[in-house]
């Protein structure tokens, strides 16, 4: 990589990275453009040279949550984890990533489910699942946890009388049941609970009943 390569991508982490300061701090809906830019100390212009939008950026900064997912996912086949414990590590990555980025709670959301609370946030509805590109990161990371299902029932690990794209969907919805919950448990140990649930459902037994 030369010297002008290096630079564009250190500009460009700059970026993230301040916007994540800026998110952090005052929320996705507070934060402009020029808040962003002067973190970074780079000039409003600059900015456009990475990406079209704040709701670009955004997306950027979901696809983060993929990276970290294939990682640990990548150490746990590593250690020749089950399925089972491949979906746990997946289920609890994501909810860790997404308890310590709230902003990008509600894109994650709407990009997979229709009719989620985007707007409370300030995401606009050409960010979420209602438009072509609201589908850039959600199936991503429904693919990662299809491919687990589906190897998981082929080794006769996971039930093979629910459908694969059923028990996916089941794991997306989570973490919106969690985000909207009432329980007095945090964001992570509600996901935690739900998922240890919802892993025992679909274990593989020596006589299980048809789903209906």
């Amino acid at each position: 990589m030369g010297r002008r390569e290096r630079k564009k991508l250190q500009s460009r982490r700059t970026i993230l990275e301040a916007a994540i300061s800026e998110f952090s701090k005052k929320g996705y809906k507070e934060t402009s453009v020029a808040d962003i830019m002067g973190t970074a100390d780079l000039g409003i212009g600059t900015f456009y040279n990475y990406f079209s939008s704040k709701e670009d950026l955004l997306f950027s900064l979901l696809g983060r949550l993929g990276e970290t997912i294939r990682m640990a996912l990548a150490e746990a086949r590593a250690a020749e984890r089950t399925s089972l414990e491949l979906l746990e590590v997946g289920a609890r990555v994501t909810a860790k990533f997404l308890d310590e980025n709230r902003y990008v709670m509600p894109l994650f959301l709407s990009a997979s489910h229709h009719g989620a609370p985007h707007a409370a946030e300030g995401i606009p509805p050409h960010a979420s699942g209602e438009n072509p590109s609201g589908s850039r990161m959600a199936p991503q990371i429904k693919q990662v946890f299809t491919e687990i299902i589906r190897e998981g029932q082929a080794a006769g690990e996971i039930r093979s009388d629910v459908p694969v794209d059923l028990i996916a969907e089941m794991f997306h919805s989570l973490y919106q049941a969690a985000a909207f919950s009432q329980l007095d448990l945090t964001f992570q140990e509600n996901i935690a609970l739900k998922t240890r649930l919802l892993l025992d459902g679909i274990r593989k037994r020596n006589e299980q009943p048809p789903c209906d």
